[in-house]
Protein backbone atom coordinates (compact mmCIF):
# COMPACT_ATOMS: atom_id res chain seq x y z
CA UNK A 1 0.00 0.00 0.00
CA UNK A 2 1.57 3.20 -0.59
CA UNK A 3 2.26 5.63 1.95
CA UNK A 4 -0.08 8.84 2.62
CA UNK A 5 1.87 12.03 1.56
CA UNK A 6 1.99 14.57 3.86
CA UNK A 7 0.90 17.95 3.67
CA UNK A 8 4.44 19.68 2.64
CA UNK A 9 4.52 16.93 -0.33
CA UNK A 10 0.65 18.07 -1.55
CA UNK A 11 1.63 21.40 -1.57
CA UNK A 12 4.62 20.82 -3.73
CA UNK A 13 3.33 18.45 -6.01
CA UNK A 14 0.25 21.10 -6.31
CA UNK A 15 3.01 23.81 -7.24
CA UNK A 16 4.81 21.79 -10.08
CA UNK A 17 1.39 20.58 -11.71
CA UNK A 18 0.95 24.75 -11.82
CA UNK A 19 4.25 25.74 -13.04
CA UNK A 20 4.17 23.17 -15.89
CA UNK A 21 0.48 24.36 -17.16
CA UNK A 22 1.33 26.03 -20.90
CA UNK A 23 0.25 29.89 -20.44
CA UNK A 24 -3.42 30.82 -22.23
CA UNK A 25 -4.66 27.22 -21.70
CA UNK A 26 -8.29 26.86 -19.92
CA UNK A 27 -7.77 25.72 -16.55
CA UNK A 28 -10.23 23.14 -14.95
CA UNK A 29 -10.94 23.84 -11.18
CA UNK A 30 -7.96 24.06 -9.07
CA UNK A 31 -7.86 22.78 -5.62
CA UNK A 32 -5.54 24.41 -3.02
CA UNK A 33 -5.08 23.33 0.58
CA UNK A 34 -6.89 26.06 3.20
CA UNK A 35 -5.56 26.48 6.55
CA UNK A 36 -7.88 24.00 8.17
CA UNK A 37 -6.60 21.50 5.92
CA UNK A 38 -9.52 21.13 3.96
CA UNK A 39 -9.71 21.70 -0.13
CA UNK A 40 -11.10 24.78 -1.90
CA UNK A 41 -11.69 24.87 -5.52
CA UNK A 42 -10.77 28.31 -7.57
CA UNK A 43 -11.54 28.70 -11.34
CA UNK A 44 -9.75 30.96 -13.50
CA UNK A 45 -11.28 33.62 -14.96
CA UNK A 46 -13.09 32.63 -18.59
CA UNK A 47 -14.03 35.28 -21.91
CA UNK A 48 -17.65 34.66 -22.69
CA UNK A 49 -20.25 35.91 -24.44
CA UNK A 50 -23.86 36.24 -23.71
CA UNK A 51 -25.92 34.23 -26.54
CA UNK A 52 -29.91 34.51 -25.90
CA UNK A 53 -31.38 31.21 -27.35
CA UNK A 54 -34.69 32.84 -27.38
CA UNK A 55 -33.44 35.38 -29.75
CA UNK A 56 -30.79 34.07 -32.04
CA UNK A 57 -28.79 35.97 -34.65
CA UNK A 58 -30.08 35.13 -38.33
CA UNK A 59 -27.50 37.21 -39.67
CA UNK A 60 -23.87 38.77 -39.54
CA UNK A 61 -22.30 41.49 -38.65
CA UNK A 62 -21.95 42.35 -42.43
CA UNK A 63 -24.49 41.12 -43.43
CA UNK A 64 -26.44 43.72 -41.19
CA UNK A 65 -24.72 46.24 -42.81
CA UNK A 66 -25.71 45.42 -46.28
CA UNK A 67 -29.44 45.43 -44.88
CA UNK A 68 -29.21 48.62 -42.83
CA UNK A 69 -27.87 50.09 -46.40
CA UNK A 70 -30.56 48.50 -48.65
CA UNK A 71 -32.67 50.02 -46.11
CA UNK A 72 -31.48 53.43 -45.83
CA UNK A 73 -31.86 53.55 -49.76
CA UNK A 74 -35.44 52.14 -49.23
CA UNK A 75 -36.68 55.35 -47.12
CA UNK A 76 -34.48 57.56 -49.22
CA UNK A 77 -36.22 56.64 -52.64
CA UNK A 78 -39.85 56.24 -50.30
CA UNK A 79 -39.41 59.91 -49.52
CA UNK A 80 -38.69 61.04 -53.11
CA UNK A 81 -41.93 58.61 -54.16
CA UNK A 82 -44.36 60.12 -52.40
CA UNK A 83 -42.98 63.73 -52.53
CA UNK A 84 -43.62 63.25 -56.09
CA UNK A 85 -46.66 61.72 -55.57
CA UNK A 86 -48.13 64.45 -53.44
CA UNK A 87 -46.55 67.28 -54.44
CA UNK A 88 -45.23 68.23 -50.42
CA UNK A 89 -42.27 67.88 -48.92
CA UNK A 90 -41.60 64.20 -47.55
CA UNK A 91 -38.36 62.86 -45.35
CA UNK A 92 -38.41 58.81 -44.07
CA UNK A 93 -35.38 58.40 -42.00
CA UNK A 94 -34.03 55.14 -40.65
CA UNK A 95 -34.27 54.78 -36.78
CA UNK A 96 -33.42 51.45 -36.47
CA UNK A 97 -32.86 47.76 -37.80
CA UNK A 98 -33.09 44.85 -35.71
CA UNK A 99 -33.36 40.86 -35.88
CA UNK A 100 -35.95 39.74 -32.98
CA UNK A 101 -38.76 37.37 -32.69
CA UNK A 102 -42.51 38.27 -34.86
CA UNK A 103 -44.17 37.64 -31.48
CA UNK A 104 -41.81 40.71 -29.82
CA UNK A 105 -42.62 42.74 -33.02
CA UNK A 106 -46.26 43.01 -32.70
CA UNK A 107 -46.27 43.48 -29.49
CA UNK A 108 -44.91 46.97 -30.16
CA UNK A 109 -47.20 47.84 -32.67
CA UNK A 110 -50.13 50.13 -31.93
CA UNK A 111 -53.02 51.29 -33.87
CA UNK A 112 -51.53 50.98 -37.85
CA UNK A 113 -52.62 50.12 -41.15
CA UNK A 114 -50.78 47.05 -42.39
CA UNK A 115 -50.03 46.23 -46.17
CA UNK A 116 -48.86 42.64 -46.73
CA UNK A 117 -46.81 42.14 -49.22
CA UNK A 118 -44.88 39.35 -51.41
CA UNK A 119 -41.63 40.04 -53.44
CA UNK A 120 -41.34 37.26 -55.94
CA UNK A 121 -38.94 35.27 -56.64
CA UNK A 122 -38.52 35.35 -53.19
CA UNK A 123 -40.89 33.18 -50.89
CA UNK A 124 -43.13 34.24 -48.44
CA UNK A 125 -44.76 37.57 -47.03
CA UNK A 126 -43.55 40.58 -45.60
CA UNK A 127 -45.58 43.72 -44.08
CA UNK A 128 -45.39 46.98 -44.63
CA UNK A 129 -46.60 49.42 -41.34
CA UNK A 130 -48.00 52.68 -40.85
CA UNK A 131 -49.53 54.44 -37.89
CA UNK A 132 -53.07 55.75 -38.86
CA UNK A 133 -52.04 59.17 -38.03
CA UNK A 134 -49.57 59.23 -41.11
CA UNK A 135 -51.72 57.39 -43.36
CA UNK A 136 -54.82 60.00 -42.75
CA UNK A 137 -52.35 62.94 -43.43
CA UNK A 138 -51.03 61.83 -46.57
CA UNK A 139 -54.76 61.06 -47.51
CA UNK A 140 -55.50 64.40 -46.84
CA UNK A 141 -52.55 65.73 -48.53
CA UNK A 142 -53.67 63.36 -51.62
CA UNK A 143 -57.38 64.88 -51.86
CA UNK A 144 -56.25 68.61 -51.56
CA UNK A 145 -56.05 68.93 -47.57
CA UNK A 146 -53.59 70.99 -45.84
CA UNK A 147 -52.74 67.25 -44.13
CA UNK A 148 -54.89 67.02 -40.79
CA UNK A 149 -54.56 63.52 -40.16
CA UNK A 150 -58.17 61.97 -38.64
CA UNK A 151 -58.67 60.61 -35.40
CA UNK A 152 -60.20 57.08 -36.64
CA UNK A 153 -58.65 53.48 -37.49
CA UNK A 154 -60.81 52.62 -40.39
CA UNK A 155 -60.99 53.37 -43.88
CA UNK A 156 -64.11 53.67 -45.79
CA UNK A 157 -64.48 52.08 -49.17
CA UNK A 158 -63.32 55.34 -51.09
CA UNK A 159 -60.08 55.74 -48.75
CA UNK A 160 -59.03 51.91 -49.17
CA UNK A 161 -58.04 51.76 -53.24
CA UNK A 162 -56.08 55.57 -52.25
CA UNK A 163 -54.06 53.53 -49.21
CA UNK A 164 -53.73 51.05 -51.59
CA UNK A 165 -52.22 53.33 -54.22
CA UNK A 166 -49.93 55.44 -51.80
CA UNK A 167 -48.39 51.92 -50.87
CA UNK A 168 -47.98 50.71 -54.51
CA UNK A 169 -45.64 53.99 -54.42
CA UNK A 170 -43.68 52.90 -51.45
CA UNK A 171 -43.36 49.13 -52.60
CA UNK A 172 -41.77 50.42 -55.90
CA UNK A 173 -38.75 52.06 -53.93
CA UNK A 174 -38.48 49.35 -51.94
CA UNK A 175 -37.94 47.15 -55.67
CA UNK A 176 -35.91 50.11 -56.30
CA UNK A 177 -33.90 49.38 -52.73
CA UNK A 178 -32.86 45.47 -53.72
CA UNK A 179 -32.14 45.86 -57.39
CA UNK A 180 -28.49 45.75 -56.11
CA UNK A 181 -28.61 42.58 -55.13
CA UNK A 182 -31.76 41.27 -56.48
CA UNK A 183 -34.42 41.63 -58.84
CA UNK A 184 -37.77 41.85 -57.35
CA UNK A 185 -41.22 42.38 -58.11
CA UNK A 186 -43.83 43.39 -55.05
CA UNK A 187 -47.28 42.83 -55.01
CA UNK A 188 -49.42 44.02 -52.48
CA UNK A 189 -51.65 41.04 -50.46
CA UNK A 190 -54.10 42.80 -48.68
CA UNK A 191 -54.98 45.40 -46.48
CA UNK A 192 -54.92 44.71 -42.59
CA UNK A 193 -56.51 47.01 -40.02
CA UNK A 194 -55.41 45.02 -36.80
CA UNK A 195 -52.50 42.96 -36.59
CA UNK A 196 -53.91 40.02 -35.38
CA UNK A 197 -54.90 39.22 -39.29
CA UNK A 198 -51.47 39.52 -40.12
CA UNK A 199 -49.70 36.14 -39.84
CA UNK A 200 -46.53 36.46 -42.15
CA UNK A 201 -44.17 34.23 -39.31
CA UNK A 202 -44.78 31.62 -36.64
CA UNK A 203 -44.77 33.78 -33.56
CA UNK A 204 -41.03 32.64 -32.93
CA UNK A 205 -39.30 32.85 -35.77
CA UNK A 206 -36.96 35.80 -36.27
CA UNK A 207 -37.71 38.77 -38.37
CA UNK A 208 -36.03 41.61 -39.40
CA UNK A 209 -37.86 45.16 -38.35
CA UNK A 210 -37.12 48.45 -39.65
CA UNK A 211 -38.45 51.25 -37.67
CA UNK A 212 -38.45 54.35 -39.52
CA UNK A 213 -39.74 58.57 -39.11
CA UNK A 214 -41.98 59.84 -41.73
CA UNK A 215 -42.04 63.73 -42.01
CA UNK A 216 -44.82 65.57 -43.90
CA UNK A 217 -44.80 68.92 -42.89
CA UNK A 218 -44.68 69.53 -39.02
CA UNK A 219 -45.81 66.53 -38.66
CA UNK A 220 -43.63 63.07 -37.39
CA UNK A 221 -45.01 59.50 -37.30
CA UNK A 222 -43.57 56.27 -37.23
CA UNK A 223 -44.19 53.05 -40.32
CA UNK A 224 -41.83 50.23 -40.23
CA UNK A 225 -41.34 47.00 -42.16
CA UNK A 226 -40.94 43.49 -41.39
CA UNK A 227 -39.40 41.01 -43.48
CA UNK A 228 -39.03 37.29 -42.22
CA UNK A 229 -35.74 35.66 -41.84
CA UNK A 230 -36.90 32.99 -44.27
CA UNK A 231 -37.84 35.43 -47.37
CA UNK A 232 -34.41 36.75 -47.02
CA UNK A 233 -32.40 33.66 -46.36
CA UNK A 234 -32.17 32.31 -49.79
CA UNK A 235 -30.41 35.11 -50.62
CA UNK A 236 -28.03 35.91 -47.64
CA UNK A 237 -24.76 34.59 -49.50
CA UNK A 238 -25.06 37.49 -51.50
CA UNK A 239 -25.82 40.32 -49.00
CA UNK A 240 -21.99 41.46 -48.30
CA UNK A 241 -21.47 44.49 -48.25
CA UNK A 242 -18.83 45.49 -50.80
CA UNK A 243 -20.38 43.63 -53.25
CA UNK A 244 -23.77 45.82 -52.89
CA UNK A 245 -21.44 49.02 -52.80
CA UNK A 246 -19.74 47.91 -55.89
CA UNK A 247 -22.64 47.11 -57.71
CA UNK A 248 -24.93 49.91 -56.30
CA UNK A 249 -22.39 52.23 -58.01
CA UNK A 250 -22.53 50.90 -61.29
CA UNK A 251 -26.40 51.12 -62.18
CA UNK A 252 -28.82 54.40 -61.93
CA UNK A 253 -32.19 53.05 -62.82
CA UNK A 254 -34.33 54.59 -65.12
CA UNK A 255 -36.98 54.32 -62.85
CA UNK A 256 -34.91 56.08 -60.14
CA UNK A 257 -33.81 59.07 -62.57
CA UNK A 258 -37.21 59.25 -63.39
CA UNK A 259 -38.16 59.86 -59.65
CA UNK A 260 -35.61 62.66 -58.88
CA UNK A 261 -36.50 64.58 -62.35
CA UNK A 262 -39.74 64.66 -61.67
CA UNK A 263 -38.94 65.53 -58.02
CA UNK A 264 -36.97 68.73 -59.24
CA UNK A 265 -39.53 69.64 -61.27
CA UNK A 266 -41.98 70.30 -58.39
CA UNK A 267 -39.12 72.26 -56.12
CA UNK A 268 -40.15 75.56 -55.25
CA UNK A 269 -37.25 78.05 -55.72
CA UNK A 270 -37.20 81.81 -54.40
CA UNK A 271 -36.87 84.48 -57.18
CA UNK A 272 -36.29 87.98 -56.51
CA UNK A 273 -35.83 90.87 -58.60
CA UNK A 274 -33.58 93.47 -57.62
CA UNK A 275 -34.48 97.43 -58.83
CA UNK A 276 -30.68 98.61 -57.52
CA UNK A 277 -28.50 99.76 -54.85
CA UNK A 278 -27.61 102.59 -52.98
CA UNK A 279 -24.95 103.18 -50.14
CA UNK A 280 -26.01 105.72 -47.10
CA UNK A 281 -23.75 107.15 -44.14
CA UNK A 282 -25.04 106.18 -40.76
CA UNK A 283 -26.31 109.12 -39.93
CA UNK A 284 -28.27 109.24 -43.01
CA UNK A 285 -29.54 106.06 -42.02
CA UNK A 286 -30.62 106.83 -38.80
CA UNK A 287 -32.35 109.88 -40.20
CA UNK A 288 -34.75 107.94 -42.24
CA UNK A 289 -38.48 108.63 -42.16
CA UNK A 290 -41.75 108.27 -44.27
CA UNK A 291 -41.82 109.71 -46.98
CA UNK A 292 -37.93 110.15 -47.89
CA UNK A 293 -36.39 108.68 -51.35
CA UNK A 294 -33.48 107.09 -51.94
CA UNK A 295 -31.51 107.68 -55.32
CA UNK A 296 -30.65 104.10 -56.65
CA UNK A 297 -28.20 103.22 -59.07
CA UNK A 298 -30.34 101.74 -61.65
CA UNK A 299 -31.64 104.02 -64.80
CA UNK A 300 -34.90 104.44 -65.46
CA UNK A 301 -34.44 102.68 -68.82
CA UNK A 302 -31.59 100.61 -67.29
CA UNK A 303 -31.76 96.66 -66.37
CA UNK A 304 -32.05 95.11 -63.12
CA UNK A 305 -30.86 91.98 -61.63
CA UNK A 306 -32.49 88.70 -61.18
CA UNK A 307 -31.72 86.52 -58.57
CA UNK A 308 -32.53 82.46 -58.21
CA UNK A 309 -31.85 81.47 -53.93
CA UNK A 310 -29.67 84.40 -53.62
CA UNK A 311 -27.96 84.04 -57.33
CA UNK A 312 -27.91 86.43 -59.90
CA UNK A 313 -29.00 84.57 -62.97
CA UNK A 314 -31.01 86.83 -65.09
CA UNK A 315 -30.81 90.80 -66.25
CA UNK A 316 -34.26 92.25 -67.02
CA UNK A 317 -36.23 95.49 -67.39
CA UNK A 318 -39.43 96.18 -65.01
CA UNK A 319 -42.89 97.14 -66.40
CA UNK A 320 -46.26 96.97 -65.05
CA UNK A 321 -49.04 94.69 -66.60
CA UNK A 322 -52.42 94.17 -65.18
CA UNK A 323 -51.25 96.99 -62.41
CA UNK A 324 -49.04 94.26 -61.28
CA UNK A 325 -44.85 95.02 -61.46
CA UNK A 326 -43.06 92.15 -64.11
CA UNK A 327 -39.75 92.18 -65.32
CA UNK A 328 -39.09 91.18 -69.07
CA UNK A 329 -35.65 88.77 -68.80
CA UNK A 330 -33.29 90.44 -71.25
CA UNK A 331 -30.16 88.16 -70.70
CA UNK A 332 -28.98 84.93 -68.85
CA UNK A 333 -25.97 85.56 -66.31
CA UNK A 334 -23.53 82.66 -66.93
CA UNK A 335 -21.44 81.40 -64.42
CA UNK A 336 -17.60 82.28 -64.79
Amino acid sequence: MSEILSQAEIEALLASLSAEEPEGSTSAPMMTPSAGGALNTSRKAIAYEVYDFRRPDKFSRDQLRTLQMVFETFARLSATNLATYLRVPVHIELISLEQIPYEDYLRSLKQSAFIVFSAPPLSGESVLEMEYSLVFTLLDRLLGGVGRPVERNAFTDIERPLVMTLAERVLLAFRSAWESIIQLDPHIESLETSAQFVQIAPPSDIVITVLMEARVGDRRDAMSLCVPHMVIKPITPRLSSQNWVASSGKRTTPYIRQALTQHLNHTFMQCTARLGRTTLRMRDLLALKVGDTLVLDTQINGEIDLLVENKVKFRGKPAVRNRKLVVSITDVVKEE
